[in-house]
């Protein structure tokens, strides 16, 4: 199945910083989430291969939308 990579609230994804295949330690950063006028890294919850992104730049997403997959 895989980790899911969330983000913790409403907000649009400034960039991603991985795409599939890439390795990835425990909270190595994972994407970048404007939200309240504020700029928050997404980290890894855990060390893996990324299996799938699900976001690129731009896109805005919902509080717990799953961003990435890593394996």
């Amino acid at each position: 199945m895989g980790t899911p990579v969330t983000v913790p609230m409403v907000g649009k994804i400034i960039s991603v910083a991985v795409k599939p295949g890439d390795k990835v330690q425990e909270n190595d950063p994972v994407a970048i989430l404007e939200a309240m006028k504020m700029e928050m890294p997404i980290v890894a919850p855990v060390t893996g291969t990324v299996k799938e992104v699900c976001v690129g730049p731009g896109q805005e997403v919902e509080s717990e939308a799953v961003i990435a997959v890593i394996e």
